[in-house]
Formats: C-alpha cells, sequence, structure tokens
C-alpha cells in the first residue's frame, strides 16, 4: 500500500477556501506520539486536551470540537477507534468518546510501515505541513505534537506543486527590502536578513505566489501574521488581534502600536495585496475576539 499517496489524499472538509486541518493535526498528533511509544492506542482521554489545544493554536478562528477528527478520520483507512464495547468509534459527540473509553490507533498497516521504514515518519509528516500550514508553523506544530524530522526524506515521492524559488525574492524587491509593517530592513554583508516573503492567503489553500499575495514582512511580524495576532484590514491598514496579550513596553511598540498603520505599498507601478486573500486571512487566520468577550 501506498501510504503516501493515501496521506496525500485524506477528506477534508472544505467550502469557500475554509481551512480545517482537524485531520491533519490529529495525524501529525499521532506520528508524534508513534516516534515516543510507538503504535500503542492513544485513549480519547489523554488526546483530548492535546487536539483542544493544537486546534486552538494552529485551527481556523472558531471553534472546533477535537471528537470531530477522532471520529472521522476512521473514514480515511488510516485510523482506527475501539471503545469498551468493541471495535468502532461511537461517534464524534465527546460525551460518547469518554463514557465509552474509546481509543485511537493507526492502522496496523501503516505502523508496520512506519516500524519498517524509519524515514516514512517524517517524510509524511513533511507532506501533511506543506499540504495545511505555512512553513513559518511548521517548527510550533512539531515542537507541540513531540514530532522530530531529522531523519531525512523517505524514497517515496508524489507529484505535488512546487513553490516558485523566485517568490521571496520579487516579494523583498517590490517592498525594497523592508518589511511592511515595521519598516525593518536590516542587511549583513550585502544579504538581507531577518526578511521573509509571506503569504496572504497561504499557499496551501491555493495562495499563488504572486505579488498580490503577498507582504516583504520582517521574521517576527510575519510569524505573528501567520499565527493570527496581526492582520489586514480592506483598507489595507494593520489589525491586532484583541486576543493577543503583551505587558512590556517592547511588546507595545512591536506588536499594539502597529493596529490602525497603513501598510506600506510595494514600489509604484507593482501589485498591492488583492482584497479576496485578505479577506481570506481574516477570516481564516486573523483571531478575532470570541463571541463571548
Amino acid at each position: 500500500m501506498d501510504w503516501t499517496e493515501r496521506i496525500a489524499g485524506i477528506k477534508r472538509w472544505s467550502r469557500n477556501g475554509e481551512r480545517a486541518p482537524h485531520k491533519p493535526l490529529l495525524l501529525l498528533y499521532a506520528l508524534g506520539r508513534f516516534q515516543c511509544d510507538g503504535g500503542t492506542p492513544i485513549p480519547f482521554s489523554t488526546a483530548e486536551a492535546d487536539l483542544k489545544r493544537l486546534l486552538k493554536e494552529f485551527g481556523p478562528p472558531r471553534d472546533t470540537s477535537p471528537g470531530y477528527p477522532f471520529h472521522h478520520l476512521t473514514s480515511d483507512g488510516v485510523w482506527l477507534v475501539d471503545t469498551v464495547n468493541g471495535p468502532g468509534s461511537p461517534g464524534s459527540e465527546l460525551g460518547r468518546l469518554r463514557q465509552s473509553q474509546a481509543s485511537g490507533r493507526l492502522h496496523p498497516d501503516l505502523v508496520r510501515a512506519l516500524t519498517a521504514d524509519s524515514r516514512l515518519v517524517a517524510h509524511l509528516a513533511r507532506l501533511l505541513l506543506d499540504a495545511n500550514f505555512e512553513p513559518s508553523l511548521h517548527p510550533d506544530i512539531c515542537r507541540r505534537t513531540g514530532l522530530s524530522l531529522e531523519l531525512g526524506p523517505a524514497p517515496a515521492v508524489i507529484a505535488v506543486a512546487r513553490r516558485d524559488r523566485a517568490f521571496r525574492e520579487q516579494v523583498l524587491m517590490a517592498y525594497e527590502y523592508c518589511c511592511a509593517f515595521c519598516e525593518y530592513d536590516g542587511w549583513l554583508d550585502g544579504t538581507a536578513v531577518g526578511l521573509d516573503a509571506a503569504h496572504v492567503r497561504w499557499w496551501a489553500f491555493q495562495g499563488p505566489d504572486e505579488l498580490a499575495n503577498a507582504l516583504c514582512l520582517c521574521v517576527l511580524h510575519h510569524k505573528l501574521f501567520d499565527k493570527g495576532v496581526l492582520g489586514l484590514t480592506p483598507g489595507r491598514t494593520i489589525s491586532v488581534s484583541a486576543r493577543f496579550v503583551g505587558r512590556t513596553a517592547v511588546a507595545e511598540s512591536m506588536v499594539r502600536s502597529l493596529s490602525g498603520r497603513p501598510v506600506r505599498d510595494p514600489q509604484p507601478g507593482l501589485d498591492r495585496v488583492d482584497l479576496p486573500h485578505i479577506d481570506w486571512h481574516a477570516r481564516q487566520v486573523f483571531r478575532q475576539p470570541s463571541r463571548a468577550a
């Protein structure tokens, strides 16, 4: 069985470009657990809080139950759920998963493949990360799931879209090697340092490698933009999430003071960020206050 194709083909809920990384996050969590203790079953009582944190930090701004991926991943042939009553998931409702003492596990055939090829875990994890998250978030997700990607790529590959290698240089040049949020413009020995080409609509969600979907950002503001701390308004000014907490003068000057500031434009004659991409980021990434707030 080609596990690369199976993992790449996992069904995700989709509507109007909305992010739904619930199953990928559960799989990344399960792969991290495999690296730690093999293919032993994962009790829902153990996974519930971990999945809730992962979904809150790396999922879309809307609330999602950890029961959703724990149950629905069983339809993709890579995950099994058992209860005290026998094989089979009791559903996605949290009460039923708790009361039935549900536990989940990777499919035995997948466990055998992972055991036989020590590189396969890292390969499948990279596949899931690239298909669902911006690169700035990959190290954080690996730390949260306990994954190590240091074993090198597995030999099996599938045809996937590739990022444009010239994209970064085009974006940095368009913004004159200056952060569009804070105007940082550091250089070392003739090379720009600490600057990134940031996608507004994520590449994993049909965000094109085009200037109209990009900003030149310093590494700090790129991370905060991808985590939803910072966003853009339709008027192309900077938004700061009301959920962000920073108590020092540094947090005030580097983050809070950006609120309402106009985003730096690219050089004259070059494309500014398109409004549909700004709208996607506002709906799918930016951390709005919760309804209860």
